[in-house]
């Protein structure tokens, strides 16, 4: 649809996959706790927008009910792939160790399960590269790295919160031995912990825009 900024789109392609899988329209509510707005006025305020552009249509004699212009088929192909959508929290540090960043979600990007690996009932998010630490495992600086937050095996990418610090690292435990984080680039040194080395997603894909 043409002459849509980022987030209206954003917010139609949650309508279409919501009307996909309940084939019935969203709550001005429900649109608002997926992305966290602020109020329903803002909720409005996008779908007015969207209507104007032509990609949702009002529904006569009811309040705040639209429909898509075009609308999705009843029954998705068997060969489709399942669509989610989910958070991405800010960055994290592919190089040394950098303070904890906390805050709500920056952005939102839509994977489709097979491709990220990941399982539909996994507590699924995204985080931003920073850093070439990782560059021989194929994460550069500016990617988007997909996490599912599972226990890790060893070899896994994770993000870990170690001694209060956040990176991204490979997870190394051989046997019993207390396990630690080895970076894929030869400038840096494995990181041991101190007291603490706290997993909190296994990397299961990475997106790079080109």
């Amino acid at each position: 649809m043409n002459g849509l900024t980022l987030k209206q789109e954003e917010i139609l392609g949650f309508l279409r996959l919501f009307v996909q899988q309940n084939s019935y329209w969203p709550s001005i509510r429900e649109i608002q706790e997926h992305f966290n707005f602020r109020s329903t006025n803002a909720v409005a305020g996008h779908l007015r927008a969207l209507e104007k552009k032509g990609a949702i249509t009002h529904v006569p004699g009811q309040a705040r009910a639209y429909r898509l212009t075009v609308e999705p088929s009843d029954k998705l192909p068997d060969d489709a792939a399942e669509v989610i959508d989910i958070p991405v929290y800010g960055s994290i540090a592919a190089g040394y160790p950098e303070g904890v960043e906390q805050g709500d979600a920056i952005d939102r990007i839509q994977i489709d399960l097979q491709t990220a690996g990941v399982r539909s009932s996994a507590r699924t998010f995204a985080l931003k590269v920073r850093g070439e630490s990782m560059i021989n495992a194929g994460i550069h600086e500016g990617d988007t790295v997909i996490l599912d937050t599972r226990m890790p095996r060893h070899g896994d990418v994770v993000a870990a919160l170690i001694d209060g610090e956040t990176t991204l690292k490979r997870f190394i435990q051989k046997n019993q031995a207390r396990p630690y984080l080895r970076a894929e680039n030869p400038d840096y040194p494995d990181i041991h912990p101190v007291s603490e080395l706290v997993i909190q997603g296994v990397a299961t894909a990475v997106v790079r825009k080109l």
